[in-house]
């Protein structure tokens, strides 16, 4: 690290290093990606389970870079057990780049995450459960940083956000389908979790159990009721969420601003026509609500939400390193 450089640990209780941190992501990030202090605060949010930890690069007595990671010690066996942790955000001040501060920090958050003795081999740039960013955006300064520190490529290299306007929607051509889309409505928490629990027990059903205990409106989610009971949902993201919109990018949309995902179905009732059935209904409620601009995050599928007008708007890659040889 070049002289005159010290570093200290970035503590989320104070007001000054969460301020410093967001002015540091924004000056180094692309324009059309910034944070909101409303926006890092929910990041950090304190979850049972999850460590978190950051380090800041000062020179006299300003900070010029920061690096946040996370990881889940306790993982259950449906959320990611090879993974060490995620770099979760790294930024360093423009004039302060290429001097060797943010291979410092990095390489600091790297060390930490390889000290955990019971966690996996692999750390991912981006994709924590509260990610930032799905990983370095495409093409950009941050995935040659990554790949400079030896960062290589994930299987299934590249995801997408797709996006489009609402004004206007029409529903593609849909399928009958034996099944009706609503709100989730109070007392229904059981159901969208044993759903949940039950189809999609990983990342989904984590991040939902957080939405719900920090007080997430469950009519948040489009439930999927079928004889059986919930058999999908699609959860949705308005500018009044518990969860900040401004956390999927939406600035180069129109306002007000919306985005749509998770969206999933029952294993065996899939093939029938019922997620493109749930995915128009869960984009019929957003419209009908006033949502103009709209998300849809960090997905392969991109052939599949086009059916419904939506645009690839973001590219993302997925970069990891090993830290076990």
């Amino acid at each position: 690290m070049a002289p005159g450089v010290e570093t200290i640990d970035f503590d989320a209780g104070e007001a000054e290093h969460v301020a410093w941190a967001v002015a540091l992501w924004n000056d180094a990030a692309d324009d059309d990606l910034p944070i909101t202090e409303r926006f890092l605060r929910y990041n950090l949010t304190a979850d049972a389970g999850i460590e978190r930890a950051g380090r800041l690069a000062m020179v006299d007595g300003r900070a010029v870079g920061f690096v946040l990671y996370s990881a889940y010690p306790g993982a259950p066996a449906a959320i990611h057990t090879d993974v060490a942790g995620w770099i979760e955000a790294i930024a360093v001040a423009r004039a302060f780049q290429g001097q060797g501060i943010g291979r410092a920090l990095l390489g600091w958050a790297e060390e930490r995450l390889a000290e955990e003795g019971t966690l996996g081999g692999r750390v991912l740039a981006g994709g924590g459960l509260r990610p930032f960013v799905p990983g370095p955006a495409a093409d950009s300064a941050g995935e040659a940083f990554f790949l400079a520190c030896g960062y290589r490529y994930a299987e299934g290299p590249y995801v997408w956000d797709t996006a489009r306007s609402l004004g206007g929607y029409r529903p593609p051509a849909l399928r009958e389908v034996a099944a009706a889309a609503r709100p989730g409505a109070l007392g229904q928490e059981a159901e969208l979790a044993d759903f949940l629990a039950r189809e999609f027990p990983g990342r989904w059903r984590w991040q939902a159990e957080r939405f719900l205990e920090a007080g997430g409106r469950i009519s948040d989610y489009m439930l999927l009721w079928t004889t059986e009971g919930v058999q999908g949902a699609c959860r949705l993201t308005f500018e009044d969420s518990a969860c900040p919109v401004e956390r999927f990018f939406p600035y180069g949309l129109p306002r007000p601003w919306g985005q749509l995902g998770s969206v999933g179905i029952s294993a065996h009732l899939r093939g029938q026509g019922m997620g493109l059935y749930l995915l128009n209904a869960g984009l019929r409620r957003l419209h009908d609500s006033g949502v103009n601009g709209c998300v849809i995050d960090w997905t392969t599928i991109v052939d599949f939400y086009g059916k419904c007008g939506f645009a690839p708007y973001r590219k993302w890659a997925r970069l990891e390193r090993r830290t076990d040889g």
